[in-house]
C-alpha cells in the first residue's frame, strides 16, 4: 500500500448550459453568480464562477452516499443529512457539557466520520470547539474568453383561474396570448473553468488538539477511501441548482493530480495560468530534490483517465500516518 500524505487535484473542466450556483432573484430575473479576477496577463476581468461551498456541498452529498453504502460510523445528524451535523446530535452536546475540548474532539472523530472529514464548528454552552476540513476546495473560476453568461426568456403557464378571471380574460382580446402566464429570466453558463482541490489524507482521524490518532488504521483507510471515492464522484456528477432543467454538459475535463507521500504538501497551480500543468510536473520535480520521491504529479486529458488515477489511489493508497 502506498501511504498517501496528501493529494491535489487541478482541473479544467468544460461546462455548457448549466447553472450550478446561483446568487438570488430580483424580480422575475435570476442572478447568476459574477466574480472578479485577475488573469495572468495582470488585467482585471469578471467571469461566472461556483462557490466552493457548493462544490464541498457537492462532494458531501456523494460522502454521505458512500458513508451510508460503507456502514462508515455516523452521528445521527449526518444520518439525516442534516447541514449542521454533529452540532445537531443532542446525545453527543449532552456528553461533552463536562469533557474538555480534546476529549470531545475525539469522540466527535470516533463517533462520526463525515464531522472528521468534512469538519464542524461546536458551539454549545461554553464551548467553540473547531474542527478543521480535511478537504479543501477554491472556487470553480470561469476562463476568461473561454466562459460566457446569458440570460434566457421562460414562460410558465398557469391552468387554474376563477371564473372571475377567465370571464375578464377572455373580454380582452390583446391579452389572450397571455393568459395565464408568468414570465421569468433564467441564467445559463457555457465555458472552461478551473478547480483546485486538496485532501490532507493525514490528518483523518487526527486530534489536532492530543496530537493523536484516536481511531485505528483500518478506520482510517476505510474513511480515506471514501473521501477519495467522492472526490471522484464530484467531477462525475456535479450536483447544484437547477438541474431538473439544465443539468451541465460535461464536455471535456483534463488537469493533474498531484499526490504526496511524505511531509510534504501535494502543489496545485491554478488553471486559470496557462501551462499549469508542466509547472506543476516541474514543481514536483524540484521539491523531489529536497525529500527524494515525495511526489508524483499525473496529468490526465478525459474524464475517464481521471476517474483511473483515482481509482489506483482507492485501491492502493492509505493515510500516512503522522509521528510525533
Amino acid at each position: 500500500m502506498n501511504k498517501i500524505y496528501s493529494l491535489s487535484v487541478s482541473a479544467e473542466l468544460t461546462l455548457d448550459m448549466h447553472s450550478l450556483n446561483n446568487e438570488g432573484g430580483e424580480g422575475n430575473q435570476i442572478q447568476t453568480r459574477m466574480v472578479n479576477i485577475v488573469d495572468s496577463d495582470g488585467n482585471l476581468k469578471n467571469v461566472n464562477a461556483i462557490s466552493g461551498d457548493m462544490i464541498k456541498h457537492i462532494l458531501a452529498e456523494h460522502l454521505h452516499r458512500i458513508g451510508v453504502a460503507s456502514q462508515l460510523p455516523m452521528c445521527s445528524a449526518c444520518r439525516t443529512f442534516n447541514a449542521n451535523r454533529i452540532s445537531a446530535d443532542a446525545d453527543y452536546i449532552a456528553k461533552i457539557e463536562k469533557m474538555s475540548d480534546a476529549e470531545s474532539l475525539t469522540l466527535m472523530l470516533q463517533t462520526c466520520a463525515i464531522d472528521d472529514m468534512m469538519g464542524n464548528l461546536i458551539t454549545a454552552g461554553s464551548k467553540s470547539l473547531p474542527r478543521k476540513s480535511v478537504v479543501e476546495f477554491g472556487w470553480v473560476v470561469g476562463k476568461p474568453e473561454k466562459t460566457r453568461s446569458d440570460s434566457y426568456f421562460h414562460v410558465k403557464y398557469a391552468n387554474e383561474r376563477s371564473d372571475k378571471k377567465r370571464s375578464a380574460d377572455s373580454e380582452e382580446g390583446a391579452r389572450k396570448s397571455n393568459l395565464g402566464q408568468a414570465i421569468f429570466h433564467r441564467p445559463a453558463n457555457s465555458g472552461v473553468y478551473a478547480l483546485i482541490a486538496t485532501i490532507e489524507a493525514a490528518r483523518i482521524g487526527f486530534n489536532d488538539i492530543t496530537q493523536e490518532y484516536v481511531i485505528s488504521e483500518e478506520e482510517r483507510q476505510a474513511r480515506f477511501k471514501a473521501l477519495v471515492e467522492a472526490l471522484l464522484y464530484t467531477l462525475v456528477e456535479p450536483a447544484g441548482a437547477m438541474r431538473n432543467t439544465q443539468a451541465p454538459h460535461i464536455l471535456d475535463v483534463r488537469g493533474v493530480v498531484t499526490v504526496s507521500r511524505d511531509i510534504v504538501p501535494a502543489p496545485t497551480l491554478s488553471p486559470l495560468k496557462e501551462g499549469y500543468r508542466e509547472e506543476v510536473v516541474g514543481l514536483c520535480e524540484t521539491l523531489n530534490s529536497i525529500r527524494p520521491d515525495a511526489l508524483t504529479a499525473t496529468p490526465f486529458d478525459s474524464i475517464n483517465e481521471y476517474a483511473q488515477q483515482l481509482s489506483t489511489i482507492i485501491a492502493d493508497g492509505m493515510p500516512y500516518h503522522l509521528s510525533y
